[in-house]
């Protein structure tokens, strides 16, 4: 074993023991990142690092889009987007058997195609379906299950912020990579109402019947969500388009969202600032993992940690799919432990390299298996982001009650991501026409 993958390892067992000891994941990277960056090229290529790094990082074009996508999804929720689509999906399957859930799901896919995040996407439905659901006699486990599953679909269908990271990371298109989002998204919107109807065939005491709404509101709730579908198509459209960059398009959405709020005479200065300090939050703790993140990889760049890693694994009597499978495994294990956007910045650079590189996979097409993988992270225990969120929103509800709630969702994206594998055309098929 070579100097350099000594370190390299040394550097990820260091980090891991930060982790454990609760130091933040951006700063835990950034400090074994220059440590291991001093111990082989000295301290001041290892202090040079320290200083240029977050600035040429953080002032990356585009990287831009991140905090444009988050401010759009703050402005939308303010502008009540989200509660007008839950009104308008419960208007049309509030009847059905398991129809609240059935609208929950909608509801949270419609808001994922203005809002960036997955984590955003839980909290707000869960502020807007769970009181509904419980007056309409749900169990909490369900209810809080399809709240944390449909959280999910906020990183797959764009925008997202996480398909802008890979995007950074192994200079993919974003653009393509956010259209790529979309039909695997769809598809897993469509999966979860699946699920609702088997658990509601089998136990249907947990999801009663709601009142059939007449056809004046079904039709008066399809006005209320003009402003999403609008919003939506001018984003997603201008890119597949052409017309805009991923960055331009993100700044776009945050400026439409604002001003569909305007009209709706929501954004009064207080609300606007609101929006405005919360996006700089949630930007600025995003970008303290991506600065570690980059520093980190300086340490793996020149510890050669890629190279090595992919000539281990293709040494391997495995074959391309047999590696997949088992990169996959390593994901969704990570994922269960890992925070998301750390684990894409600490591992992507590594197995892209494999993947893509050495086995000539599609980067379009592993970036949708990887935001898959991420997303799928945010709901298995013990550590599902997803699930922990809701969980400090309805303090009531114990965490092993969430959990087991998501159990058929989670079965029903162990079954897409299988089908994502084995038919790359699903996420393909939407970038090869730009």
């Amino acid at each position: 074993m070579t100097q350099n993958t000594i370190v390299a390892l040394s550097a990820f067992v260091g980090l891991f023991a930060l982790m454990a000891v609760r130091v933040p994941i951006g700063i835990g990277m950034a400090v074994m990142g220059v440590a291991g960056y001093w111990y082989l090229s000295g301290r001041v290529p290892a202090l040079s690092l320290l200083a240029q790094s977050p600035i040429r990082n953080v002032t990356d074009w585009d990287l831009g889009i991140i905090p444009m996508f988050i401010l759009m999804g703050a402005f939308a929720t303010a502008a009540g987007m989200s509660r007008e689509l839950f009104r308008a999906s419960n208007a049309w399957l509030g009847h059905r058997r398991g129809g609240l859930a059935m609208a929950t799901v909608t509801a949270c896919a419609g808001f994922a195609a203005i809002n960036g995040s997955s984590v955003a996407t839980a909290a707000t439905m869960t502020q807007v379906a769970l009181p509904e659901m419980r007056k309409a006699g749900y169990q909490d486990g369900l209810a809080t299950g399809v709240i944390a599953a449909g959280g999910t679909l906020g990183i797959m269908i764009p925008p997202s912020v996480v398909f802008a990271l890979y995007g950074v990371l192994t200079e993919t298109d974003i653009s393509k990579l956010l259209i790529a989002g979309v039909i695997p998204g769809l598809l897993g919107a469509f999966m979860y109402l699946i699920a609702v109807q088997i658990v509601g065939f089998f136990r249907p005491e947990l999801m009663p019947r709601g009142p059939v709404a007449p056809w004046s509101e079904r039709i008066a709730s399809l006005k209320d969500i003009w402003a999403t579908v609008v919003l939506f198509f001018f984003v997603m459209g201008g890119m597949y388009m052409g017309l805009f960059t991923a960055t331009e398009a993100a700044a776009m959405g945050a400026s439409g969202a604002f001003i569909i709020g305007a009209l709706r005479g929501r954004m009064t200065a207080k609300i606007v600032m609101e929006c405005l300090v919360s996006s700089v939050r949630t930007s600025a703790a995003i970008f303290t993992i991506v600065i570690g993140a980059f520093v980190f990889g300086y340490l793996l760049v020149i510890t050669q940690a890629a190279q090595n890693f992919s000539a281990f694994l293709l040494t391997l009597p495995l074959g391309p799919y047999g590696i997949l499978t088992l990169i996959l495994l390593m994901y969704i294990l990570l994922g269960a432990v890992m925070d998301e956007l750390a684990m894409i910045l600490l591992t992507v650079p590594i197995v892209f390299e494999v993947v893509v590189t050495s086995l000539g996979f599609d980067p379009i097409w592993f970036g949708v298996i990887i935001v898959m993988v991420v997303a799928l992270g945010m709901i298995l225990p013990p550590i599902g982001m997803n699930v922990f969120v809701i969980n400090s929103i309805a303090k009531d509800v114990p965490l092993q009650r969430i959990y087991r709630g998501v159990t058929p969702f989670i079965l029903m994206d162990f079954i897409r991501l299988a089908l994502l594998v084995m038919f790359p055309a699903l996420s393909l098929f939407l970038p090869s026409r730009m």
